[in-house]
């Protein structure tokens, strides 16, 4: 596995690269993949408001999936350590649905085995399916119709290209657009 260590707007020392090299290593060895590549993106936050402003945003890719761990605290090493807790929880979840698909499914199969003193977490199920009718409008209608509706998505048929588009709401109140293409 290739990790690659980084500092947003700060160096990364020696001490807190070793930590967490030893940390995420340590969870990276629960799916084992030769051809994971993990980045750990470590940075600080500058306003003064935010209680918990050290950052640790581990990325990991895999064959599949991208996973994502971020977790703040007010010391480096105790976000290196939640970020390092949440990605193993991920990776366990993920390991977990691969050996799902994988294995014959029976109607006697027995129900998978935790280890002691995880709790068990219930999977997701579609409750809601919605239908909709889409009528072509621009960009600014769809922004309005959004920020109409208090949604923080809007799937709208753009006039202007013709195809099914996204409009969401970023964490930092902006706004970002998913362009559908064919091909």
């Amino acid at each position: 596995m290739k990790m690659i260590i980084k500092g947003r707007h700060m160096a990364v020392t020696a001490p807190i690269r070793e930590y967490a090299e030893e940390k995420i290593g340590r969870t990276s060895k629960i799916l084992d993949h030769e051809s994971m590549t993990t980045e750990v993106e470590l940075y600080v936050e500058k306003n003064p408001s935010i209680e918990n402003n050290q950052v640790a945003e581990i990325t990991v890719f895999t064959k599949g999936p991208v996973i994502r761990s971020k977790e703040a605290s007010t010391d480096m090493y105790a976000a290196i350590d939640l970020a390092a807790d949440k990605l193993e929880r991920q990776f366990r979840k993920y390991k977990g649905k691969m050996q799902d698909r994988h294995s014959s499914r029976s109607a006697t199969q027995a129900a998978p085995v935790l280890p002691v003193g995880e709790p068990e977490e219930a999977e997701p199920t579609l409750v809601k399916t919605k239908v909709m009718d889409f009528k072509p409008m621009t960009l600014d209608e769809a922004i309005l119709q959004m920020e109409l509706l208090g949604h923080d998505f809007f799937v709208f048929h753009a006039s202007d290209s013709d195809a099914v588009n996204v409009l969401y709401r970023r964490h930092d109140g902006d706004f970002g657009l998913i362009e559908s293409r064919i091909g």
